[in-house]
């Protein structure tokens, strides 16, 4: 399942996790974010362990800001209230896969 968060939901979502969480910052207009997104689907169904949530950053620019979100898509994984793993543009799921295991391993 995937979590369509907000800057308003962000803390409570994402930093408050009791689980590592995925999220991937993107723009309805972005193409490569429209390519990521069936993969992230993908993954949503498959990782335990780890919660997966979307923000979209015309619409939360705040959350993309404070974490230096230049270029979309970029994905980072949080582990206890941290920014732990970070990619930047279309990642396969294989590097998604891995960018997770490495951020619950750190």
């Amino acid at each position: 399942m995937i979590t369509m968060i907000n800057d308003d939901t962000f803390e409570t979502e994402v930093l408050k996790s009791e689980e590592p969480v995925l999220v991937d910052f993107f723009a309805d207009w972005c193409g490569p974010c429209q390519m990521l997104a069936p993969v992230i689907e993908e993954i949503a169904g498959e990782a335990d362990g780890c919660k997966i949530c979307k923000l979209n950053v015309d619409q939360s620019p705040n959350t993309a800001v404070s974490y230096r979100v230049a270029s979309i898509p970029t994905l980072i994984v949080f582990k206890n209230g941290q920014a732990a793993k970070k990619a930047v543009g279309f990642q396969s799921k294989s590097e998604i896969l891995q960018l997770i295991q490495e951020a619950k391993e750190a």
